[in-house]
């Protein structure tokens, strides 16, 4: 009790400016303004970093490891808090809104979704404003369009399955499409995925990928991902490489750029999973 006594009584890092309104998305635009950010005594990975997209925009970030993609992520969950410039949605600095209303307007779909020991239902539904229990409607809804009634419908107790600690009585495709399900319940204007395919297998992939296409709809969504066949259908693919943008633009822009291009150099290293550019 102690121990998590000590947990609650911490106080974060990140803190809400006095008298911070809410975040109002409109449009769902996002820019990083001259973006500086170095993590705790290292160098910055992030030097007057700009990047702007457009609402409804679908972007792919690509890269390295090390690169810089997840960082981009953090920061506009304003996991941590950036050095100079700013992060702005639909005009509005993230840093002088309150964290809660900007959290409110973006689902995150990572690489290992953690579950509550509860229902898939209740996971679903998890962190609705206003339910207090799952909306089996809106459960059944949302568990079609990402696939997650195809399983459901096989296990005892359907959508009332316990699915244990952190999901682990589900398999990882399964603990993604339950993921996609909720942030398709959330139906938040921003939308980040971060490696959301990475670690599945083929079949499940396929899916997954499908169930991501109808979450993305209607979204400014920002994706992150080592597979390249997961982003080639995307607006546009921004290529990072130590923490610069050193590309951008569509798959096949980027594909007629040759052998002098770097996005065309990490497709072609790839094996397997090709879609037709």
């Amino acid at each position: 009790c102690a121990k998590f006594a000590g947990i609650v009584a911490t106080i974060p890092e990140i803190q809400d400016a006095p008298s911070a309104p809410q975040l109002e998305v409109r449009g769902g635009a996002v820019e990083f303004a001259d973006v500086r950010f170095a993590y705790r005594d290292r160098p910055p990975l992030f030097d007057d970093l700009t990047l702007a997209i457009r609402p409804g925009e679908h972007v792919g970030l690509v890269g390295s490891s090390g690169s810089g993609k997840t960082t981009l992520t953090k920061l506009l969950l304003r996991f941590m808090d950036i050095d100079h410039g700013a992060i702005l949605v639909d005009g509005q600095d993230i840093a002088k809104v309150t964290q809660e209303s900007l959290r409110r307007h973006i689902s995150f779909v990572p690489q290992d979704p953690q579950m509550l020991h509860r229902t898939i239902a209740e996971n679903i539904c998890y962190g609705i404003d206003g339910l207090e229990t799952p909306d089996m409607d809106l459960v059944c809804k949302v568990g079609r369009a990402a696939h997650v009634e195809e399983f459901a419908a096989r296990l005892p107790d359907g959508y009332d399955t316990i699915v244990g600690e952190r999901g682990l009585k589900l398999s990882g495709g399964q603990r993604q499409r339950v993921a996609i399900a909720q942030a398709m319940a959330k139906a938040a204007p921003l939308l980040i995925l971060d490696e959301a395919t990475s670690a599945l297998d083929s079949e499940s992939e396929v899916l997954v990928q499908e169930a991501l296409w109808r979450l993305m709809q209607g979204a400014t969504a920002l994706v992150v991902a080592h597979r390249l066949a997961t982003i080639a259908r995307l607006d546009r693919i921004v290529v990072i490489e130590q923490g610069r943008i050193v590309e951008q633009g569509s798959h096949r822009e980027l594909l007629g750029r040759g052998e002098s291009g770097v996005y065309g150099r990490l497709w072609r290293h790839q094996s397997g999973g090709f879609l037709a550019a």
